[in-house]
């Protein structure tokens, strides 16, 4: 029992207070625009200053939902919050027991790599394998990994968030664009997941045997000179549809972004690149018909089976 306490107590006190910005500068001028103007792929969005209570902008966003690799920003902090060796080599072993869906994968199980490489994949490239890893070598385990996300999501009042898989490659990895916003504003606290998530390419030494892999991150705005992303990641699943979080500096103040559900690669970035020009311009633009399309059917399918 003792230990059980001493464990929670080293849990809780790794956990950053997310920053709450009650009133800023971004909120009052939101209250200047006409929400109905923006228009979204997305089937949920939720937009936020960073931190804040105050969302200035949402679409569906209590609907509990899969949320696909969106789930590797928790298992970053899990591993960041573990004080394990970034520099560590960890070897590449098999699965114990079989992925949700289809977890392909360059890496080469038997070889080696840093733990900070594999945070690197993880959030960057959003490498299931190397996801899996990180939660397989946790002290106590895989499944005290998994208890330690479902924990750490109680902590940060995301009561609406379950986790059972560190990759999100499981339909059951659940929770709202609500609760996601406190995910990003959480991890944004986290150094390295802010430097890690905006790499545009990165090449991954490996060892035993010695080869390399070239990674590209899944975000292309994080590679234009037109954005200022802060922290990002994507995900996808057929279950999911794209999804993507970020965070990006927006008339000089920092606004969480959090687009779940889309049609294509491309329409979360459109989502972005919609939110920026609603908040610059007040001009929310248009969305294709068949996103669109693909956004009505969706809404149709998960809200007529409640």
């Amino acid at each position: 029992m003792k230990k059980l306490l001493l464990a929670a107590a080293i849990l809780f006190a790794t956990i950053p207070a997310a920053p709450v910005m009650a009133d800023t500068a971004l909120t009052h001028k939101a209250q200047t625009l006409d929400s109905s103007a923006l228009n979204l792929a997305s089937v949920h969005a939720a937009i936020a200053p960073l931190g804040s209570d105050a969302v200035i902008f949402s679409k569906h966003a209590d609907k509990v939902v899969p949320i696909a690799s969106i789930t590797k920003l928790m298992t970053a902090m899990i591993v960041l919050d573990s004080d394990q060796s970034l520099d560590e080599w960890v070897e590449i072993s098999k699965r114990h027991k079989p992925a949700a869906t289809n977890a392909y994968s360059r890496i080469r199980v038997g070889s080696e790599a840093k733990r900070h490489d594999l945070l690197r994949m993880s959030l960057m490239s959003s490498e299931n394998l190397a996801s899996y890893q990180l939660a397989r070598h946790y002290p106590g385990g895989y499944d005290a990994f998994i208890a330690a996300m479902n924990e750490k999501a109680r902590a940060l009042g995301m009561h609406n968030t379950r986790f059972v898989d560190s990759t999100g490659l499981s339909t059951d990895n659940r929770s709202t664009a609500s609760d996601l916003l406190k995910l990003v504003a959480a991890a944004y606290q986290y150094d390295e997941i802010r430097k890690l998530s905006t790499v545009g390419n990165y090449d991954v030494n490996f060892r035993k045997p010695r080869y390399a892999l070239a990674y590209g991150n899944t975000n292309p705005l994080v590679r234009s000179e037109r954005w200022d992303v802060q922290m990002s990641k994507t995900g996808f699943l057929n279950a999911a549809g794209r999804c993507l979080v970020m965070v990006a500096r927006i008339d000089g103040e920092l606004v969480a972004m959090v687009f779940l559900d889309s049609l294509g690669r491309m329409s979360p970035i459109g989502d972005a690149g919609r939110v920026r020009r609603w908040l610059e311009t007040g001009n929310g633009g248009d969305v294709t018909s068949e996103a669109l399309a693909y956004e009505r059917q969706r809404r149709t399918e998960l809200y007529s089976s409640r």
